[in-house]
């Protein structure tokens, strides 16, 4: 589904991917773990249209999508939840829920996504004319992925989902997250709580210094002496 080949992207003067290549296959939920500052968000806003490539592809579908506006990409069925959420703050739940079908035309259709997603986040349900500034960081999470979830995506990019959030919060997003995964949606999930990405995860890649180093199935990371000391506090 997603292919990507000896990808170099530099982020003002810094060499933040050097080389990197990785795959997702269709149905998967594939994770990115790394320490901060690796270049684990600069790859997705690259994949996302937000950042364009020095050298390398990116195939999508088996279409070129590297350097390609962030919009014709939403188009293209991947949509980008960033990380710090970034809801639209001074609009409604429901405004921005809407604001995420905001290049579709099926509008019979996107009423009946939205319902939806509230089965999903029953919460954005009973807040859904709240102003999402006044939302807690759960809630905000959960109203980004809704929004994303509007857009239709074949593939959704996850920056950091659990970032901030209590633990009993963090158990629910990895809920969401396997329950959004089995209704068809893949996902590549980019996330500093190794354990709990791990958990959910089919395979895995670790990014240090804009490389990737390891890469494997969960369960082999999961079980690697090496990734346990690094990224799993040695358990």
């Amino acid at each position: 589904m997603l292919k990507v080949d000896q990808l170099d992207v530099f982020y003002g003067n810094i060499h933040a991917l050097k080389g990197v290549s990785l795959d997702v296959q269709e149905g998967e939920i594939v994770t990115l773990i790394g320490a901060n500052g690796a270049g684990k968000s600069t790859l997705l806003k690259t994949l996302s249209g937000l950042l364009k490539p020095k050298n390398g592809t990116i195939q999508y579908l088996s279409n070129t999508i590297a350097g390609k506006p962030a919009q014709e990409i939403v188009k293209a069925g991947i949509s980008h939840v960033p990380e710090g959420r970034r809801v639209f703050s001074n609009m409604t739940v429901e405004e921005n829920l809407e604001l995420g079908a905001f290049l579709r035309k099926d509008s019979k259709e996107i009423q009946k996504d939205i319902q939806k997603v509230y089965t999903t986040f029953p919460r954005l349900l009973e807040r859904r004319k709240q102003l999402s500034g006044t939302l807690s960081g759960g809630e905000q999470q959960m109203l980004a992925m809704g929004r994303a979830i509007m857009a239709k995506p074949k593939l959704l990019l996850l920056d950091e989902p659990s970032m901030g959030l209590a633990p009993l919060m963090v158990k629910t997003i990895f809920e969401i997250i396997e329950d959004i995964n089995r209704g068809g949606t893949t996902i590549l999930l980019v996330e500093q709580n190794a354990h709990m990405a791990l958990s959910v995860a089919n395979r895995a890649y670790v990014i240090e210094t804009g490389r990737v180093t390891v890469s494997g199935t969960a369960a082999e990371l999961q079980a690697s002496e090496e990734i346990k000391n690094a990224y799993l506090g040695g358990h």
